[in-house]
C-alpha cells in the first residue's frame, strides 16, 4: 500500500495516467464487446432478432447502473481512504459495497424472471420482436447478480490502482462470450437464446475470477464478509460517490426505452438501426470512459493527499488528449458510417441507410464528450455529489428525454436521429461552467 501511495502521488502525470488508463480502456471496451458481440452474431438471424438484442440494451444499462453505483460509490471512498493511509476503512467499505450489490442483483433476477413478458414490452418489444426478446432476456436476468458483482469488483480494483488485474477478469469473460456465441448460434443452433446463455456464462466466470483476484495478494483491499458493516455512514458514502453513476446509467436506460418505443411505429428496421448505432457509439464512448476511469484513482489519491496541483494537471491532460482522439474518431466514423452499420446487417439496405445517417449526425458532437466525461468523473471522485449529479442527470434527464417527446412527433425518424447530438451539445453547455468553477474554487 505504501508503494501504491508513493507511485500515485509522485509519478509524472502523463506516464501515470496512461499506465492507469490502458487497462481501464480495455475493460470498458470489453464491457461494450459483450453487447457488440451479441449484436454481431445475432445479426445473422435477421432484423427482428437484432432488434430484440437492441432493446435489451436498456436492461443491461439498468444492471450496469447498479454495479457502477456500488462500484463507484465504494471505490471513490476507498481511493480517498487509501490516499489518507486508512486501509481499515477501505476494507470495510469494499465488503459492504460488494455483498449489498450482490443482494440487489438477486432481487433484479427474481423480479425479472417473474415478469419477463411485461418487462420485454416495457423495453420496447413489438409483437413481432417479443418472442426473440423473451428468449434473450431470460438468461440476462439470471446473470444479473454476477453482472452487478463483476462490475463492482472491477471498480474496487481500479480505485486501488490495480486496473490491470480487473482487466484480466473482465477479458476472460469477454473471450468466453465470443467463443460461446459462435458455438451456441452456429453449431448448436440455439438462436437468440444461445447468445443470451453465452453472456450469462461469461458473466459468472468474470465474477468468480475477479473475486479470487481481489482476495489474493497482500497489496489489495480484500472483500471479506467479516468486514461488512451495514451502517448508515457507510451507505451515505456509497450514495455520495455512486449516485451520479446511478443517475447516468438509469437515465440512459430510460431514454433508450423511450427511443425504442418512439421508433416502434416506424418499423422494426428503425429499431434495429438505432440499436446498432447505440452499440457503435457505446464502443466509442467506452474508450473515453475507460480513459476517464484511469484518471479517477489518480484524482482520488491526490485529492485525499491534498496535492491539488496534481489533480488539476491530470484533469487538463485527460481533457486535451481525449478531445483530440474523439475528433479523429468522429471523422473516421462519419466517412465510414455505411460500412460500419453494414457489418451488422449487410443484407438490409434500409437499416444501413437509417443507421448511417444517425451515426453521421452523432459524429458532430463526438469532440465535446471529453470535457463532459472527465468533468463528471472529477466531480464524482472529489465527492462533489450535487454538481456531479446535476451533470450526470443533464444529458438524458434534462435534454434527451424531453427532446424525444418534442422532436419525434414533429420530425419522425429525423427526430429520433437528432435527439442525441442535440442533447450532447446542451450537456456540454452545462458541463462548461461546472468544471471551471471547481477548477478555480477547489483546485486553484
Amino acid at each position: 500500500m505504501a508503494d501504491t501511495f508513493k507511485r500515485m502521488t509522485t509519478e509524472p502525470i502523463p506516464k501515470l495516467i496512461c499506465r492507469m488508463a490502458l487497462p481501464t480502456i480495455t475493460i470498458m471496451m470489453v464491457s461494450a464487446l459483450y453487447n457488440m458481440a451479441d449484436t454481431y452474431f445475432v445479426g445473422s438471424l435477421g432484423t427482428r432478432a437484432t432488434a430484440a438484442v437492441g432493446i435489451s440494451f436498456s436492461l443491461m444499462a439498468i444492471i450496469q447502473a447498479v454495479g457502477f453505483f456500488f462500484g463507484h460509490g465504494a471505490g471513490n471512498s476507498i481511493s480517498r481512504a487509501l490516499g489518507a493511509q486508512n486501509p481499515q476503512d477501505a476494507e470495510k467499505m469494499a465488503a459492504t459495497g460488494f455483498f449489498t450489490a450482490f443482494s440487489i442483483g438477486l432481487v433484479i433476477a427474481i423480479t425479472g424472471r417473474v415478469f419477463l413478458s411485461p418487462f420485454a414490452r416495457l423495453l420496447g418489444a413489438t409483437d413481432t420482436i417479443l418472442p426473440y426478446a423473451r428468449d434473450y432476456l431470460s438468461c440476462i436476468f439470471l446473470a444479473a447478480p454476477f453482472m452487478v458483482s463483476s462490475l463492482m469488483l472491477n471498480n474496487l480494483l481500479r480505485f486501488q490502482g490495480r486496473a490491470l488485474l480487473g482487466m484480466i477478469g473482465m477479458t476472460c469473460g469477454a473471450i468466453v462470450n465470443i467463443a460461446l456465441d459462435s458455438l451456441f448460434i452456429f453449431v448448436l443452433h440455439l438462436g437468440v437464446k444461445g447468445a443470451s446463455l453465452a453472456t450469462m456464462i461469461s458473466q459468472i466466470l468474470s465474477c468468480i475470477v475477479l473475486f479470487i483476484i481481489c482476495n489474493t495478494g497482500q497489496d489489495r483491499v480484500p472483500v471479506l464478509l467479516r468486514n461488512c458493516e451495514l451502517t448508515l455512514g457507510k451507505y451515505k458514502e456509497i450514495v455520495r460517490g455512486g449516485i451520479p453513476s446511478l443517475l447516468r446509467q438509469t437515465l440512459l436506460s430510460l431514454s433508450t426505452i423511450l427511443l425504442n418505443q418512439a421508433a416502434g411505429p416506424y418499423g422494426d428496421e428503425v429499431i434495429a438501426a438505432i440499436s446498432i448505432v447505440y452499440r457503435v457509439f457505446l464502443m466509442a464512448s467506452s474508450a473515453l470512459l475507460g480513459f476517464g476511469q484511469g484518471f479517477q484513482p489518480v484524482c482520488g489519491f491526490n485529492y485525499g493527499a491534498k496535492q491539488y496541483g496534481r489533480v488539476k494537471s491530470a484533469f487538463w491532460f485527460c481533457v486535451r488528449l481525449s478531445t483530440v482522439v474523439l475528433t479523429i474518431l468522429g471523422i473516421f466514423c462519419f466517412i465510414g458510417a455505411p460500412h460500419i452499420i453494414g457489418l451488422f446487417r449487410k443484407d438490409d439496405p434500409e437499416v444501413i441507410r437509417i443507421g448511417a445517417r444517425a451515426l453521421r449526425i452523432q459524429c458532430f458532437t463526438f469532440p465535446l464528450a471529453g470535457w463532459i466525461v472527465i468533468n463528471n468523473m472529477m466531480l464524482q471522485t472529489m465527492g462533489k455529489a450535487i454538481p456531479a449529479s446535476v451533470l450526470a442527470f443533464a444529458r438524458q434527464g434534462l435534454f434527451l428525454i424531453p427532446l424525444i417527446f418534442t422532436l419525434v412527433p414533429i420530425l419522425g425518424v429525423w427526430g429520433i436521429q437528432l435527439c442525441i447530438p442535440i442533447a450532447d451539445l446542451c450537456t456540454f453547455m452545462v458541463a462548461l461552467p461546472l468544471g471551471i468553477a471547481v477548477l478555480h474554487k477547489d483546485l486553484g
